[in-house]
């Protein structure tokens, strides 16, 4: 199922607890958004988590729903809190509520992107902003949400891998392993979003595929793994990002000549990761 917002491939058995997200992979940019940027083609594709979806395109054939962004990051941030409202590029939003990440342009509407580059001149009126969050940030987190109670309804629990990938430098200050620098970071707000056992497992599976991972730096989860991720409830989230390096010219925003060896690599992670938890037998709740 596809719109203007993002495009869902269901398995044809759900027979999976897992939900693969996508939100920063989106790439239909609107005409009048790039006439409007102060931006050229690659440089306001710069945020983007480019491919992502590709490379997690197994899960549907695991017995996973793959959930992908349409819209892009540049547009309208869906791990960002709805309420993410940058003054500095929205007129009349409240600064009572001004964090770090606001701060630095990256609301839930960003003012600029890679490197700290504005997008745009001058500001969105607070109507402006609200639509576009009306229009793409809802029915994204609508359907993530009907997913989740889905696979809850049906497993007794459910599995969100959030899935992004990370520019290269922002490896540089990353602890190494074993001499290395990390490959693949998985995220569980230090325990908060995930139980141990997940983790775990799904530190295991890149391993076992040859990468080298990490957890929680330099980055732990954003608003979506944080959100959802409620262990106690029935919902477990782990945020997965994956070094754009492996895969993608980042400068001209393109697959490199082996990214089907990686994304090969990481469909044998993705079918692990969805067999992890319960699978197959619906968990019945008529005897409650």
């Amino acid at each position: 199922m596809e719109n203007a917002v993002y495009a869902l491939t269901m398995p044809g058995d759900r027979r999976s607890a897992a939900v693969f997200s996508s939100p920063h992979s989106g790439a239909d940019y609107p005409a009048a958004f790039l006439e409007a940027s102060l931006l050229g083609p690659l440089q306001i594709r710069s945020s983007e988590d480019a491919f992502v979806d590709e490379l997690f395109a197994a899960a549907p054939a695991a017995g996973a729903p793959l959930l992908a962004a349409r819209v892009p990051r540049a547009c309208i941030d869906l791990n960002r809190a709805p309420d993410d409202l940058d003054p500095a590029l929205i007129r009349g939003a409240s600064r009572r509520f001004l964090n770090a990440r606001i701060a630095a342009g990256l609301g839930v509407i960003p003012r600029v992107v890679g490197e700290g580059r504005p997008i745009m001149q001058g500001k969105l009126s607070l109507a402006e902003a609200e639509q576009r969050i009306a229009r793409c940030w809802h029915p994204y987190h609508s359907q993530l949400r009907t997913l989740l109670a889905g696979a809850r309804a049906r497993f007794g629990t459910a599995i969100l891998y959030d899935c992004h990938s990370m520019p290269h430098d922002a490896l540089s200050a990353a602890p190494k392993i074993w001499g290395r620098r990390p490959e693949v970071i998985l995220g569980d707000r230090f325990g908060g979003s995930c139980d141990r056992w997940l983790v775990d497992a799904a530190t295991d599976l890149f391993a076992a595929a040859g990468f080298v991972v990490a957890r929680n730096a330099p980055f732990a989860g954003g608003y979506i793994t944080q959100t959802y991720g409620q262990p106690r409830a029935g919902v477990q989230a782990l945020q997965i990002e994956i070094d754009r390096a492996l895969y993608m010219d980042e400068a001209r925003v393109a697959p490199l000549p082996h990214f089907g060896e990686v994304a090969g690599k990481l469909a044998t992670v993705v079918t692990g990761l969805a067999a992890l938890g319960p699978r197959a037998e619906p968990v019945s709740v008529a005897a409650e």
